[in-house]
């Protein structure tokens, strides 16, 4: 069956953040949720603080039928942090995989999106793709940049992510917000069941409105 056929199209958002984060209000994944809202997308958000908390949250997102998982947490690159637990990427793996096929993973993470993590993940979860930042974000270019992902992805095509629009739009993401993206996809072609892409910046040359098309002065 087709990605349409299991599930529907729309964003679940959890989030866990730290003390100091709740205290100056820097909940990105509330803003991506009424960013979301704003333009009629489904989405649902929770925030948590514990493992226990993830456990159940994700039996939430099984039973939405929602086919986008966003994640937004602290990161590195051998853990994820919630608020009161850090996860290794093994355990994360363990909690994720029975919840991911036929899926995809958004990880708004500094640095977790990484092969360490992936391998944990995409093989043994029949797991579409994950997507998330390559280095450490700010809040503020998260928050904006998952945002303006999501709205050109369902403004482009409401039902579905097909491959070659996701690479179009995160490489308008990446542009813009100059951060990199790591996409990992499941692959049946090679040996480690995945395949990576980095999203890099391109740069982009502009014609000044006063420049001749010759080169001539």
């Amino acid at each position: 069956m087709s990605e349409k056929q299991l599930t529907k199209a729309g964003v679940f958002i959890i989030e866990s953040l730290s003390f100091a984060d709740e205290q100056h209000k820097r909940f990105e994944g509330q803003l991506i949720a009424n960013i979301l809202d704003l333009n009629l997308i489904p989405s649902t958000y929770y925030y948590i603080r514990t493992k226990r908390e993830l456990d159940e949250v994700l039996d939430l997102f099984d039973a939405s039928n929602y086919r986008y998982l966003h994640i937004s947490c602290h990161g590195s690159n051998t853990h994820l942090h919630l608020t009161l637990d850090d996860l290794t990427f093994e355990e994360i793996g363990g909690i994720l995989r029975g919840h991911l096929a036929k899926r995809r993973l958004f990880l708004s993470a500094c640095q977790a999106t990484s092969t360490n993590l992936i391998k944990t993940i995409i093989p043994q979860s029949a797991c579409y793709s994950v997507i998330g930042p390559v280095n450490n974000i700010q809040f503020r270019d998260a928050a904006i940049s998952w945002a303006a992902f999501y709205h050109l992805m369902f403004k482009s095509d409401p039902k579905i992510m097909k491959r070659e629009l996701l690479i179009k739009n995160l490489q308008k993401v990446v542009n813009t917000f100059e951060e990199p993206l790591n996409y990992f996809s499941s692959s049946s072609h090679n040996a480690k069941g995945y395949k990576k892409k980095l999203v890099r910046v391109q740069q982009l040359k502009y014609q000044s409105a006063g420049e001749e098309t010759n080169g001539s002065l």
